[in-house]
């Protein structure tokens, strides 16, 4: 299952983490980088946000979607949580 981060390996869980991270800083560097050329900002609005999202995906593979998701919402983390959202 992917709600529970415990059915798959602790192998498989840090690969796919490793491939998520290196996935989000892959496209976060490249929607900068692209943010330069004429009508850049939106690639850079789409990579940036995939590189994002990837990045959140990566720690899921290690602590779970649901564990993850109390943490982001615990109080002292709410703030930052929906300005990263938004």
């Amino acid at each position: 299952k992917v709600l529970d981060a415990s059915t798959l390996s602790f192998g498989t869980r840090v690969r796919w983490f490793a491939i998520c991270f290196v996935a989000g800083i892959v496209c976060s560097i490249l929607g900068t980088a692209l943010l330069w050329l004429p009508k850049g900002i939106k690639l850079f609005a789409v990579f940036y946000t995939l590189g994002n999202i990837a990045a959140l995906a990566s720690t899921c593979f290690l602590m779970g979607p649901l564990k993850q998701l109390k943490a982001m919402f615990e109080p002292k983390r709410l703030i930052a949580t929906v300005v990263m959202l938004v």
